[in-house]
């Protein structure tokens, strides 16, 4: 069994080997414009629009969305935007408008609060620079998906929020030392520890998003042999959040939203559980899938995230995106 396993881990590594090199292999495309939203250098969004610069979105998916797109790279500098470039390129050549995010990063300014306060001004900067009315979907890969969920807890232009591979369970990624330990490496700015353990267990219960209920609808995309980020942390967000596993492998969850009153900006406090009316949670697993496929075009997965995003923007509609109209 053991041999077995070991087999199964290898070939999940090589797998995701092969999508991080197919992702990388893409060439990275230019925006049509960008916007910054600060004085660092990394406080800067980029704008891909739709042929003909107006977003199409197709029959019966309601009003086209805003997407704004967070690279991962376990939060840390040494990896950017880039490699999300062809992604948001394929997103807009397909109608949709696409805000490729970027933000500060452990080892270049960024941590707690840097980068949360650096995401929530770059959706908002985003969404500014949409049609009014834009329904605004935040979409994350990997620790931008992360963001996402964060996002999702959090008042603010989000009207829905699509995570890809996200480290949805910090404390989980924390305790397994996911990327040689990135998530202290982000909490502490990439400088030294908080003083006691304790002090890095609260910064992880401010913004782990397992301890923070989405206040708008949420869905994530998950590959089952993910060998950076376990599909067990998406699992474990969706069974916290009152999913429920379906034999299509997916959770889902009806409860209405509220609002928990105003967070302290860049680290909201942990939300007690039970609390009711929280917007439907969605964990959609790819079968055999690793880490980067659903971020790569060309790919099913990458077919499976297009859906997703026009699905959430659906959601949105007043009449459920039956009409296929724009929205308000």
């Amino acid at each position: 069994m053991d041999a077995e396993r070991v087999d199964v881990e290898r070939a999940d590594v090589q797998r995701a080997e092969a999508e991080e090199a197919a992702l990388l292999a893409c060439a990275p495309v230019a925006p049509d414009d960008s916007v910054t939203y600060g004085s660092h250098p990394d406080q800067v969004v980029d704008l891909y629009r739709p042929p003909g610069g107006a977003p199409v979105p197709p029959a019966g998916h309601g009003p086209a969305p805003l997407v704004v797109l967070l690279h991962g790279g376990f939060w840390r500098v040494a990896y950017d935007r880039t490699h999300l470039s062809p992604l948001a390129a394929a997103l807009a050549r397909s109608g949709l408008q696409v805000a490729l995010a970027e933000y500060r990063r452990a080892g270049g300014g960024g941590g707690l609060p840097e980068s949360f306060n650096d995401v929530t001004d770059a959706v908002r900067i985003a969404a500014a620079e949409a049609a009014p009315g834009t329904p605004v979907i935040v979409a994350g890969h990997s620790a931008g998906g992360h963001l996402a969920l964060w996002t999702a807890a959090r008042p603010g232009p989000a009207a829905a929020a699509v995570a890809i591979a996200p480290v949805a369970d910090l404390a989980r990624a924390h305790a397994l030392r996911l990327s040689n330990g990135a998530v202290e490496e982000f909490l502490t700015g990439g400088t030294a520890a908080p003083g006691t353990p304790a002090a890095l267990t609260d910064r992880i219960a401010a913004v782990d998003p397992v301890r923070l209920p989405p206040r708008v609808p949420v869905t994530i995309l998950h590959g089952t042999a993910d060998p950076d980020v376990p599909v067990e942390l998406s699992r474990r967000y969706a069974e916290q959040h009152g999913g429920a596993r379906s034999d299509a492998g997916e959770y889902g969850l009806a409860r209405g939203g509220a609002d928990r009153g105003a967070h302290e900006r860049g680290v909201p406090q942990a939300a007690e559980p039970g609390v009711p009316h929280q917007p439907p949670v969605v964990l959609r697993e790819l079968p055999g899938m690793g880490h980067y496929a659903a971020a790569t075009p060309g790919t099913p997965a990458y077919e499976a995230l297009r859906e997703a995003l026009l699905a959430a923007a659906a959601r949105t509609a007043p009449d459920g995106g039956k009409s296929g109209g724009t929205g308000p």
